[in-house]
């Protein structure tokens, strides 16, 4: 579901789209919610109560990992970044390993 195809999505079901804003942390900038939005409106079909707080959990990974750099195991880094294939972060920032940053000095 491209940007375009999430606003239509909004617009054709707000009872949906108004669900989903009661889902925003009080502490997420609008930066963070707007990817994250969209990560839960692209698949929120595919999790049917009672299972959308694992919807949830899965969109907070792949937000944490991009805004945050935070490490999750390869299996789930690559069932969060298939979901949410497509989502254009601005100004998302680049982070380094330990070993990346030791490398670059020569040590």
């Amino acid at each position: 579901m491209a940007n375009l195809d999430v606003e239509e999505f909004i617009q054709q079901n707000r009872a949906v789209a108004d669900e989903v804003e009661t889902y925003r942390g009080y502490w997420e900038s609008e930066k963070h919610w707007q990817p994250r939005r969209e990560f839960i409106l692209r698949n929120i079909n595919d999790f049917e109560e009672p299972h959308i707080d694992q919807l949830l959990a899965l969109s907070m990974v792949w937000a944490n990992n991009v805004f945050m750099g935070c490490r999750y195991s390869t299996e789930l880094l690559e069932k969060v970044k298939e979901m949410a294939e497509g989502i254009e972060v601005e100004d998302a920032p680049v982070f380094k390993t330990r070993d990346e940053i030791m490398k670059k000095e020569g040590r």
